[in-house]
C-alpha cells in the first residue's frame, strides 16, 4: 500500500482500524525541537474518538528525549485494547457502497483487511493528526499559524475567513470550539440539520476552509514540487475528500483577467502585498507572503442508517446490506484538524529549505 509520503519530511502510516494498533513514523524532523505532549493530545482530541471509542492517547516510542526531538525517526502509535476478530464469512463478500471494499479487494487480490475499513478506515486520520500537531508546534514557534473551520454543511454557510487580513487571533478563536465555526448562530442551524439527517438514517457532507498566516514569500517550487501540489497530495489522503480549491477557487471562472489579477503594493512596513487575494497566497507553486487560503469539499459518510443495495461477489447477485447501527451523520468537525494537519506537514516540508528556518 502507498502509505509512505516523502518530501523532505517522510511519514509512514501503519496499522488497521481493528488491528492491534495504528500509528505513524515521521523522519527528518529538525532536531532539538521542543514538543508539548499535552498540546499534541489536545490537538488530537479534536479528531474525536474512533467508531470503536478508542482513546486518542498516543504513545511515543522513539525520536523524542526530554520533550525534544532527537533527529531520529519519531514513532507514535495508538493501541487498540480490543481488536475485532474477522468474520471470514463476510470479508470481501458484500462490498459496502461508498467504501473501498470492492476496489481494495481488486487491488489487493482479496487479501486486504476490511474489518471496519482496515487501513482505509477513517480511524487512520489519527496518525496524520499526530504528525500535523507536531509540525504545528514547530511552525508556531516561528510565528506561522494554520487554522480551519466548517465553511459549509449541506448548504448552510459559515462566515469565511478574511482572505486579505486573517490573523493568528482569528485562527485561535475558532481552534478549540466544540463545533468549529466562526459565526456561532450558524452552529445551531448546522447541528439541527445533522440531527434531522440522523433521524432519517442519513449523513451529511460539506466544506472546510483553511488559512495559514505569516508564511514567508518564496516557499515552494514550480511545476511538480509546488506548494499547492504538496498540500493537495496530503489532503487527498483524508477520507471522503472530493474537491479542493485555492483562493477564489472555481469563482475565477466567472471573472475577467483584470478582476482575477491581484495588484501589488507596498504596505507601511515596507512589505510587498496584494490588494486582493484571489491567488490564495500561492503563485507558480510558490508562496507570495499573503495568507494561504484553501477550501476542501467532503462527501457525506458512506455508512448509513438505512438499508443499501450491493452485490454478493461470490454469487454476483444483488443483495441488501442492513442499516448501520448509530452511524456518524457528519464527520466534518473531526476533519477540520485533519485539514490543518495536512497543511502543516506540507508547509514544514517546504520550509526546511528556507534559509535560517532551523
Amino acid at each position: 500500500m502507498a502509505s509512505i509520503w516523502n518530501n523532505r519530511i517522510s511519514i509512514s502510516v501503519f496499522g488497521e482500524t481493528q488491528g492491534a494498533a495504528i500509528g505513524i513514523t515521521i523522519d527528518n524532523l529538525p532536531p532539538g525541537e521542543y514538543l508539548d505532549t499535552h498540546q499534541i493530545s489536545r490537538f488530537m482530541e479534536r479528531c474525536g474518538k474512533t467508531n470503536q471509542n478508542r482513546p486518542v492517547f498516543t504513545q511515543v516510542m522513539s525520536g523524542m528525549l526530554n520533550d525534544r526531538t532527537t533527529g531520529s525517526p519519531l514513532c507514535a502509535f495508538i493501541q487498540n485494547p480490543s481488536p475485532k476478530m474477522p468474520d471470514s464469512s463476510q470479508i470481501n463478500r458484500l462490498p459496502r457502497p461508498g467504501h473501498a471494499d470492492y476496489t481494495g479487494t481488486l487491488r489487493y487480490k482479496g487479501f486486504n483487511d476490511i474489518r471496519d475499513g482496515g487501513h482505509l478506515s477513517t480511524s487512520m486520520i489519527a496518525p496524520i493528526c499526530f504528525a500535523g500537531a507536531v509540525c504545528a508546534q514547530i511552525l508556531e514557534r516561528r510565528g506561522i499559524y494554520t487554522g480551519a473551520h466548517i465553511e459549509e454543511l449541506h448548504g448552510i454557510h459559515d462566515s469565511p475567513f478574511n482572505h486579505l487580513s486573517v490573523t493568528k487571533e482569528d485562527i485561535l478563536a475558532v481552534r478549540y470550539k466544540s463545533f468549529p465555526v466562526i459565526k456561532n448562530s450558524q452552529k445551531e442551524k448546522m447541528l439541527e440539520d445533522i440531527q434531522l439527517a440522523a433521524q432519517g438514517g442519513e449523513t451529511l457532507g460539506g466544506a472546510v476552509e483553511c488559512a495559514s498566516v505569516n508564511v514567508p514569500a518564496g516557499i515552494g517550487s514550480p511545476l511538480f514540487n509546488g506548494l499547492e501540489n504538496t498540500i493537495s497530495q496530503l489532503l487527498f489522503a483524508l477520507p471522503d475528500i472530493r474537491g479542493l480549491s485555492f483562493g477564489a477557487g472555481f469563482d475565477v471562472t466567472h471573472m475577467t483577467g483584470s478582476q482575477c489579477n491581484d495588484s501589488y503594493y507596498v504596505d507601511n512596513h515596507g512589505h510587498v502585498r496584494t490588494a486582493s487575494n484571489n491567488h490564495g497566497g500561492i503563485l507558480g507553486g510558490i508562496s507570495s507572503g499573503m495568507p494561504i487560503i484553501l477550501k476542501a469539499a467532503f462527501r457525506p459518510p458512506a455508512s448509513l442508517g438505512t438499508a443499501q443495495e450491493t452485490i454478493n461477489l461470490s454469487s454476483m447477485e444483488k443483495e441488501s446490506l442492513p442499516p448501520v447501527s448509530a452511524p456518524e451523520s457528519c464527520i466534518l468537525p473531526k476533519l477540520v484538524p485533519c485539514v490543518e494537519s495536512a497543511v502543516n506537514i506540507a508547509l514544514l516540508s517546504h520550509l526546511l529549505d528556507y534559509p535560517h528556518f532551523c
